[in-house]
This record gives structure tokens, sequence and C-alpha cells, in this order.
């Protein structure tokens, strides 16, 4: 494992370095919350934005656009890093894969992960009461080539949102507050947040995902098992969960 990562995510050893600027993290954060006016304009805008919920069309165009936004987040990360610090990218990752033996582990952990999520949101959900959103069974794929491109955007969300906010948000926070649990539970919050669009009740949901792979992410020192589990629940959500 990446020893550099190691000694970096110790908050008694961090000594509250920034990995970007300021002003950086606060472009970051003012993006997300464009993105989040936008989701919540087009859940209640006019009705040419909601024939696409209400009668399933192309969604191809619309996977495209959620990818190419997905990496640009990880660009405007790159760039904050390149700004701040000597950190890369892949030390936000926790280093590579360099042997069979830890794709595996990593792959049993995130999987093992996913399941007590699947519990715990249950659970929440079932605390919480029906959710009042529209509906948006409608925009998820039909058809092979909409599968395939939607595996495509489980993979790039499990991917890059890791990257966002596990990788570079938690880490900034951590070194401006000092403190390992508030770093935690702020990225949660600004996660779920920045799903505003899904409704009030969805928002603490996935606020508490965030917060449950905050601690993943401080507990492995490494995304990768975030990533995996990230990834393949959405795919499930996407795809095999309506089969099921």
């Amino acid at each position: 494992m990446n020893n550099q990562y190691n000694s970096e995510l110790e908050p008694q050893k961090l000594d509250r370095n920034l990995i970007a600027p300021i002003w950086h993290t606060l472009l970051l954060i003012l993006i997300l919350a464009i993105i989040v006016v936008l989701g919540v304009y087009w859940q209640n805008g006019p009705s040419s934005t909601q024939v696409l919920v209400q009668k399933h069309q192309s969604t191809l165009p619309l996977y495209l656009s959620l990818i190419v936004s997905e990496w640009l987040l990880v660009y405007l990360v790159w760039s904050g890093l390149k700004h701040g610090s000597n950190i890369k990218v892949k030390d936000l990752i926790g280093g590579r894969w360099n042997n069979w033996k830890k794709i595996l582990i990593d792959i049993g952990i995130g999987m093992s992960f996913w399941i007590v999520w699947i519990g715990v949101e249950r659970i929440v959900k079932y605390v919480l009461g029906p959710d009042g959103a529209k509906s948006v069974n409608t925009l998820l794929p039909q058809g092979y080539l909409e599968i395939m491109a939607w595996i495509l955007v489980s993979i790039s969300a499990g991917v890059c949102e890791e990257i966002v906010f596990r990788g570079y948000l938690q880490r900034q926070l951590l070194a401006l507050t000092g403190s390992t649990f508030v770093a935690v539970l702020i990225q949660g919050i600004i996660f779920g947040i920045s799903h505003g669009y899904q409704g009030l009740k969805q928002v603490i949901v996935i606020s508490v995902f965030g917060v449950f792979y905050g601690v993943l992410a401080i507990w492995r020192k490494s995304l990768r098992p975030n990533m995996v589990a990230h990834a393949w629940g959405d795919i499930f959500s996407g795809i095999l969960s309506r089969i099921l």
C-alpha cells in the first residue's frame, strides 16, 4: 500500500496542510450547488422537462452527459491538487493495485460493505417513510445499448465521486478542521445535498451513504473498495434490482 498516502491521511501527521487552495474547494462546492439547482429545476420545471420522466425516451444523451460531467469534476480536482500540493490523484485513491491478491481483497471488502449498506439503507428508508420525489424509473436503461451505457455511467460515478468526495473533499476538510469525525460528516452531508434533485428524504439516505463510505476510506486508507462498492451499487440499482 502507498506509504505516502497512509502518512498524509493520519490527522496527527497532517499538520493542517491543505491539499488544494481554499478558493478551489469553494469553487468545487459552488459547482456542486449549481448542479443541485439545475437538478431541482429539472424535477420541478416545465412540462417539457417532465416528458422524459413520464415516458421513456432514449437516455443515451443523458448518460453521456453524466459521464462527461463526472470526469470534469475529477479534472477540477486534479487542477486543484496541481495548484495546492504535490499530491496526485493516484495518492487520493491510495496507490495502485500491484497484484491479484490485493485486487481480490478490495473487491471482497467492497462487496461486503455494499451488502451491509443495503441493510442500512432499508432501515433508514423505513424510518423516513416514502419519498415524495418524482419517480425516475423511466430513466433507467432499457435495451442492450442503454444497459452498456448505464454500466459506464455507474463505473464513472463509482470512480469519480469517490475521488471528489472521499478523496479530495474529505482530506481537505480533515486539513481544515483537524478532525476525522467532522471531515467524514461534512463530506457526507455535502455528498447528500449534491443529490438534492432526488428529494429531501433521499438526500438524508445518500448523506448516510456518504458517511459510511467516508468511514470505509479512513479504515482502508484507500478508495478502491469504495469504488467497487459504489459502482456495483449503481449497476445493481439500475439493472439487476428490477430483474430481481
